[in-house]
C-alpha cells in the first residue's frame, strides 16, 4: 500500500510539473518559486475539489429577510410616531393595511384545522402591559407554530438590555398614548429596518395561539412575534429555520455553526469567549424523521432548538479532591417540565459537590421552567449541533458585559453582487472563470492575546440577500461559499487576482462546504499578513447579491481588491488597428454637407453620418436616438445641441479606437462582445473600472443572451469617458467632486 502511494504521489508531482511548464515561464516567475511547493501542498492536503450539500429539506431552513415588509403588493414606509399620533386625533384604533387580520397573514399554504379570531389585548385580558415586572426568558413560551428556532433567539435576546431595547423599543405602551400600533426593529442585510404593525392578535376561544408570555396579560413577546411574520409574509413563513438567522436579525452579528463530530479542539474555549463577549447561543438535537419533537430517554427533545444561557467553569470540592468543572446552562423555550434528567439536572447528587457561594453565585433554581444545567462532556454527546452569534461592536454595552470582559470584535463589511458573465464565476472548480469573482483583502497585523501560536482569529461570513422575496419566480437559495488565499509577502500580483495566480496557489481556508443557506461561515487562525477573500456561487453565471462580513480580535483592515475607476492607456492592438485618426474625405464630404450654414450637426444629422460610416458593424441596424444624442452631450460644452468639425473629429478618433476594441473582442464573429470580455474590452478602450462598476454597465448594456450589441458597447464607452471627465473636471485631482444639484441635474440629464 505505502509503494502505491508513492507511486500515486509521484505521478501527481510529474504531472503537477508538467503543468507549470505548459504554462511557459512567465507565470512561475510572476508569482515566486512558491508555486510548486504550493501544488506539491495541495496534493498533500487532498486537491482542492469544492463540494456542493443540499439541505435535506429547505423548509427546515427557511431564508429569511425580505426588501418588503409582506407579501401583499407594495410596500409602503409606515412611521410609528405619524400613524399614533393620526389614530389619536381621530379617537381610533390602527388597523394595519400591511398586514391585515386575515388567513393570508397567518398562512400562504398550510390552513389551520380550527377557526381563528383576531382579538386585540384588551379583549384578551382586563389590565394588558407589554411588560410585567420588567422582561426575561421566561416570558418567552411557545405556541403551535414551529418557530422554536425563533424562541431560542428571542430567550437569548432578553439576557441583554441593550440588545433587547434595539429590537424592542421602550416608547410605546398599553397606557400612554395607546392606539393600537407598535414597532420593532430588526437587522436586514446590514441596515436596520422598522416594522410597523397594528396589535390585533390570532386567538382561539380567547386564548393566543403563538407566542405567549407565562403572565397572560403580557405581550410583547406576541407582538415580537407578530412583527417579525410580518417581515416574513406571514406566521406560516416562520415555520423551521435556523436559529442563527433570528440572532443574526435582531442583532446585526455574524453566525457560527459547529456539528458536535467535527469540533475544533478548543471549543469549550470558543464558547466560553463567546459567552464572555455577551455572543448569543444556541443548540439543537438531529430531528427523529418519524416522529416530530421525539423526546430522547434523558428528557431532551429532538428537532428542538435549546438557548445556552451560561458557560463556566464552576469550583467543585469532593472528598480530598477540588478543582473546576466545565458546566453550561441550558433553556429549552417550551419553559416546563420537559428538562434535562443527567448528571447537574435540577437536584441531581452532583450539586452537593458545589460549594454554597458557587451556588449563590451561579443563582441556582431548580423550578419547572425549561432551564437546567450539564458537563460540556454531556453537551457534546447528547447535542447535534450549535450556533453561535457574534455581536458587532456597536451591540454590546459594557455595563451588561460580565465583570473583567471589554474586549469587542472588529469587523468590516462590504456588500456585492455577482452578475452573469461578468462576476459569477462559480466555485474553484472553475478555474478559467474563478477569478472573475469579486475579490477582498484583509489584512492582520497583530496577533490575538495570549496566544501562543502568534495567530489570528477571524471569522468570515457570508450572506446572500433577499432569495426569500424572489421565490414567487422559483428561485430558492443559491448554494454559496467561499476561499481564502494569502498573499505573498513580496513580489507583484495584478489587482484583482488573474487566473494564473489561483493555477498556481492554493488557499488557505475555505468555508466547509457550499451550501443552499442564507449565510456560511467559518473562522480561521492565520499568521499575520495579507489575505484574499473570494466569495462564490457554486456554479457560474448565477446571480445575487451578498453581504462579505470580517470579525476579527484584532483590526483587519478589510478592502476591495479591484482596480479604481479611471482613464489609463489605450490597447496598442487598438493603435494598430485604427492608426489614422482623421475621418476620411468622404466622411468630411459627408458632414460639411450636413452641417449647413452654422457648421454644426445635430444628433439626427449625426446618425446619418455614423450609420453610414459603421455600417458594417452596425449590420443595418443603425445608432439609436440615445446613442446619438449621448455623442453630442459627450463634446457639446456648450449645450448648444450641435457638434462643430472639431468636435466630430474628436469624437470620430474615439468611435474609431471603440471600433476597434470592439472587433478585438468580437471573438465569436457574431458582432457582439461576450459579457466575461467586458472588463477586458473596456481596459483595451484605456478606462480602468472596479467590479461594483463592471456590474452596474452589464447591467445597463448587457442582453439577456449575455451579450453586449456594438450600439451598447458605443453607449457604454461614451458615457464612461463622459463621466469620468465629469468628474475629473471637479474633483482638482482627488478622491471627491463637489457639484451643486443644478449642476449635477445639467451634467447627467444631458449626457
Amino acid at each position: 500500500m505505502a509503494g502505491q502511494n508513492g507511486g500515486d504521489f509521484g505521478a501527481l508531482i510529474q504531472g503537477a510539473g508538467r503543468q507549470l511548464l505548459n504554462q511557459g515561464g512567465q507565470a512561475l516567475l510572476q508569482y515566486g518559486a512558491q508555486a510548486l511547493g504550493n501544488i506539491i501542498n495541495e496534493v498533500f492536503q487532498k486537491k482542492e475539489v469544492e463540494q456542493k450539500r443540499f439541505l435535506p429539506s429547505i423548509k427546515n431552513y427557511k431564508v429569511l429577510g425580505e426588501t418588503r415588509p409582506s407579501s401583499f403588493g407594495p410596500a409602503t414606509y409606515q412611521d410609528f410616531k405619524e400613524i399614533r399620533s393620526r389614530c389619536l386625533s381621530d379617537g381610533r384604533l390602527f388597523e394595519d393595511p400591511e398586514f391585515p387580520a386575515i388567513d393570508r397573514s397567518l398562512y400562504y399554504k398550510e390552513r389551520l384545522d380550527r377557526p381563528i379570531t383576531w382579538l386585540r389585548p384588551s379583549e384578551i385580558c382586563d389590565d394588558p402591559q407589554l411588560f410585567v415586572e420588567g422582561y426575561s426568558r421566561f416570558d418567552v413560551q411557545q405556541g403551535e407554530l414551529g418557530d422554536c428556532w425563533l424562541l431560542a433567539a428571542v430567550a437569548n435576546l432578553t439576557l441583554h438590555r441593550k440588545l433587547f431595547f434595539q429590537v424592542v423599543p421602550d416608547d410605546q405602551s398599553f397606557d400612554e398614548e395607546y392606539a393600537g400600533v407598535f414597532h420593532f426593529r430588526f437587522w436586514q442585510y446590514g441596515r436596520w429596518v422598522d416594522v410597523v404593525i397594528d396589535d390585533r392578535l390570532p386567538t382561539y376561544r380567547g386564548k393566543l395561539v403563538f407566542l405567549h408570555s407565562s403572565e397572560t396579560n403580557e405581550f410583547w413577546s406576541a407582538l415580537l412575534e407578530k412583527a417579525y411574520a410580518k417581515l416574513h409574509g406571514s406566521y406560516e413563513a416562520l415555520k423551521g429555520g435556523s436559529t442563527c438567522e433570528a440572532m443574526e436579525d435582531f442583532t446585526g452579528g455574524v453566525t457560527e455553526m459547529y456539528e458536535m463530530t467535527e469540533l475544533p479542539p478548543n471549543f469549550y474555549t470558543i464558547l466560553l469567549k463567546a459567552y464572555e463577549r455577551n455572543s448569543l447561543m444556541g443548540c439543537s438535537i438531529e430531528p427523529d424523521p418519524h416522529i416530530l419533537e421525539a423526546e430522547t430517554p434523558q428528557g431532551l427533545i429532538r428537532g428542538h432548538a435549546y438557548s445556552i444561557t451560561r458557560v463556566k467553569y464552576v469550583d467543585i470540592e469532593t472528598p480530598g479532591r477540588q478543582g473546576k468543572i466545565p458546566l453550561l446552562r441550558m433553556r429549552n423555550p417550551w419553559g416546563n417540565e420537559a428538562e434535562w434528567n443527567g448528571p447537574w439536572s435540577d437536584k441531581s447528587p452532583e450539586w452537593r459537590y458545589i460549594p454554597e457561594s458557587e451556588k449563590q453565585e451561579l443563582g441556582l433554581t431548580f423550578d419547572d421552567d425549561g432551564e437546567f444545567w450539564m458537563s460540556f462532556k454531556d453537551f457534546c454527546d447528547h447535542f447535534s449541533r450549535v450556533e453561535i452569534c457574534n455581536l458587532n461592536p456597536d451591540s454590546l454595552d459594557p455595563e451588561e458585559c460580565p465583570e473583567g470582559c471589554t474586549k469587542k470584535w472588529e469587523m468590516s463589511v462590504f456588500e456585492g453582487e455577482w452578475v452573469r458573465g461578468v462576476t459569477a464565476g462559480g466555485c474553484r472548480n472553475y478555474l478559467e472563470s474563478f477569478w472573475r469573482n469579486p475579490q477582498y483583502t484583509v489584512t492582520l497585523t497583530d496577533v490575538d492575546e495570549d496566544d501562543d501560536d502568534n495567530k489570528c482569529t477571524i471569522i468570515v461570513a457570508l450572506m446572500q440577500k433577499n432569495r426569500r422575496s424572489q421565490r414567487h419566480q422559483g428561485l430558492e437559495c443559491l448554494t454559496i461559499g467561499f476561499a481564502v488565499y494569502r498573499l505573498p509577502d513580496y513580489g507583484h500580483v495584478p489587482k484583482p487576482l488573474d487566473v494564473n495566480f489561483f493555477k498556481y496557489n492554493a488557499s488557505v481556508g475555505r468555508s466547509q462546504a457550499f451550501i443552499n443557506l442564507r449565510e456560511v461561515s467559518a473562522r480561521f487562525k492565520l499568521p499575520p499578513g495579507t489575505y484574499v477573500i473570494v466569495p462564490s456561487t457554486f456554479e457560474p453565471d448565477e446571480e445575487g447579491e451578498f453581504l462579505v462580513r470580517a470579525f476579527s480580535e484584532k483590526s483587519n483592515n478589510m478592502a476591495e481588491n479591484d482596480e479604481d475607476v479611471g482613464m489609463g492607456d489605450v490597447d496598442d492592438r487598438v493603435k494598430e488597428i485604427a492608426p489614422s485618426p482623421e475621418p476620411a474625405d468622404p466622411i468630411r464630404e459627408f458632414f460639411n454637407r450636413l452641417a449647413g450654414s452654422d457648421g454644426e450637426v445635430d444628433w439626427q444629422e449625426l446618425k446619418e453620418i455614423l450609420d453610414y460610416a459603421m455600417r458594417e458593424e452596425l449590420k443595418g441596424q443603425g445608432f439609436s436616438k440615445d446613442v446619438c444624442r449621448s455623442m453630442i452631450a459627450m463634446l457639446d460644452k456648450d449645450n448648444s445641441g450641435g457638434l462643430g468639425f472639431e468636435e466630430f473629429k474628436s469624437l470620430w478618433i474615439d468611435l474609431r479606437n471603440w471600433r476597434a476594441v470592439f472587433r478585438l473582442y468580437d471573438t465569436e464573429g457574431r458582432g457582439a462582445i461576450p459579457a466575461y470580455h467586458l472588463r477586458d474590452a473596456i481596459h483595451s478602450a484605456g478606462y480602468t473600472v472596479n467590479a461594483h462598476t463592471l456590474n452596474v454597465l452589464a447591467h445597463r448594456y448587457g442582453g439577456q443572451d449575455g451579450y453586449i450589441q456594438f450600439d451598447d458597447f458605443i453607449m457604454c464607452s461614451v458615457r464612461l469617458k463622459t463621466m469620468i471627465e465629469t468628474f475629473k473636471g471637479r474633483s482638482s485631482g482627488g478622491d471627491y467632486a463637489t457639484f451643486s444639484l443644478d449642476d449635477w441635474l445639467n451634467r447627467t440629464v444631458y449626457s
